[in-house]
């Protein structure tokens, strides 16, 4: 681990490695339930590469980006797009709501975007009746919610499960048969959902219109892709949500309907495995989440509320305050397990300044047996104990830190205890909302 640590000793912002030298796909991911500042992370990796890339999910998650006076919030559009020469691909594993779509892009005002945009032709379609749907569902869950954002992102997978949804390839195509796809849809759902209001023929009316303001974005991908690959391209893949949302691996059923852990960008992008290199875990200084579910490191008490205040712990997407709790490493050893990351960027360090003591979870125990992974059942996690250790914590700011060795010891003494504990080396430190508030770690 050490001598692992002392090769990356002098760390600087990343570049993405052209091939030849190294697989030239670098993968961002979140390790926890989101929220961990990826487009931070992204955001400095996208200054040095030709493509940024989404390979899943939909406008359900938010990703935010600070530069300068300016603030940028994307939900659909890859972070990297914020840098003028990097090109976005949203690609065929992504839902798109097109309205919401149009309208982040008018929001985030960036230079050349309808020209540096991709969007995939397998990409699935997210229609107001998905988002109604979504709503229906969500409320009849009652006391068993899960805390769905209502983008009608699951109902769209859905449709792409069962093989009634449409894609961007069925829009720009011939308009007749879209029509009729659409009907059958609206069959479905109305058969479904009695209470269901469409406006069949208004809603067509409005995607005549968005399918010519999206022609010129639409490209088959697989092959822009491996164009890119070709050409040793520098691509930087951007994924939403986190490990613990996963479909397959998250915490069923409070979790989101697409593979958001690092297999997601493979059938999201259509690239084969052995062109992915490095994978950097994303990991909040502590622990959030929104929506119900087990929390087992969850502060209920004027501690988490700290957290909650300091933080700023409000979702991107909705606006809802986020559940807040000390930092799980139990939890992030079973994300690596799961994703194998090369490297890890620890954000929102500051928001700890003014604690005293500062916990850290690192074992599960449930039935007086201490578990090596995180528990499938939600049932489980709701009654494991957690195995903290208690760290000092440094009572400074630690927002004007340029590097490593600017951060009081104690607060180095964390960072370590995250990289001793996962075998992973921490490469970069956030400790604050500006670009510059990132910093190597050496």
């Amino acid at each position: 681990m050490a001598e692992h640590l002392k090769e990356n000793g002098s760390v600087v912002p990343a570049k993405i490695k052209r091939m030849g030298e190294h697989r030239p796909v670098t993968v961002v991911l979140g390790t926890q339930w989101g929220d961990e500042g990826k487009g931070k992370v992204v955001d400095m990796l996208a200054a040095d590469a030709d493509l940024c890339c989404r390979c899943q999910g939909g406008n359900n998650a938010g990703h935010s980006v600070h530069v300068q006076d300016k603030h940028y919030a994307f939900h659909l559009l890859p972070s990297g797009l914020v840098h003028p020469e990097c090109k976005g691909v949203i690609g065929n594993g992504v839902v798109i709501h097109l309205p919401d779509l149009f309208k982040e892009m008018e929001e985030n005002k960036l230079d050349n975007l309808e020209k540096r945009l991709v969007i995939s032709d397998r990409a699935h379609l997210v229609f107001d009746m998905h988002q109604q749907v979504d709503g229906m569902q969500e409320s009849g869950r009652g006391q068993k919610s899960i805390g769905t954002t209502k983008k009608g992102i699951g109902p769209t997978y859905s449709s792409k499960a069962t093989r009634n949804g449409l894609r961007v390839s069925d829009l720009v195509g011939d308009f007749h048969k879209f029509s009729d796809k659409y009907k059958h849809l609206v069959e479905h759902y109305t058969h479904m959902f009695p209470d269901l209001k469409i406006d069949v023929e208004k809603e067509l009316e409005k995607y005549k219109d968005l399918r010519e303001r999206v022609r010129p974005m639409v490209k088959e991908t697989v092959s822009y892709m491996h164009t890119a690959v070709a050409e040793n391209k520098r691509i930087l893949v951007e994924c939403a949500q986190s490990t613990i949302l996963d479909i397959d691996f998250g915490l069923y059923p409070f979790v989101t309907s697409s593979n958001c852990s690092v297999g997601g960008v493979c059938t999201g992008l259509g690239i084969p495995p052995h062109v992915v290199g490095d994978v950097f875990g994303v990991i909040k200084a502590y622990v959030t989440r929104v929506g119900a579910g087990g929390f087992p490191t969850e502060l209920k008490d004027d501690k988490g509320k700290l957290l909650l205040e300091r933080g700023g712990e409000y979702g991107v997407t909705t606006g809802r305050p986020r559940r807040c709790g000390w930092l799980d490493l139990a939890m992030l050893k079973y994300s690596n397990m799961v994703n194998g990351f090369t490297g890890l960027a620890v954000t929102k360090l500051d928001i700890l300044d003014v604690f005293e003591e500062i916990q850290v979870g690192v074992a599960y125990i449930l039935d007086g047996k201490k578990l090596n992974t995180f528990p499938a059942s939600d049932d489980d996690v709701q009654r494991v104990e957690v195995e903290y250790v208690t760290l000092p914590g440094w009572k400074v700011s630690t927002e004007t830190a340029l590097k490593f060795s600017d951060l009081p010891p104690n607060a180095q003494q964390y960072i370590r205890t995250i990289e001793s504990h996962i075998g992973v080396p921490v490469r970069w430190v956030g400790v604050g909302k500006d670009r510059k508030s990132i910093i190597p770690c050496l």
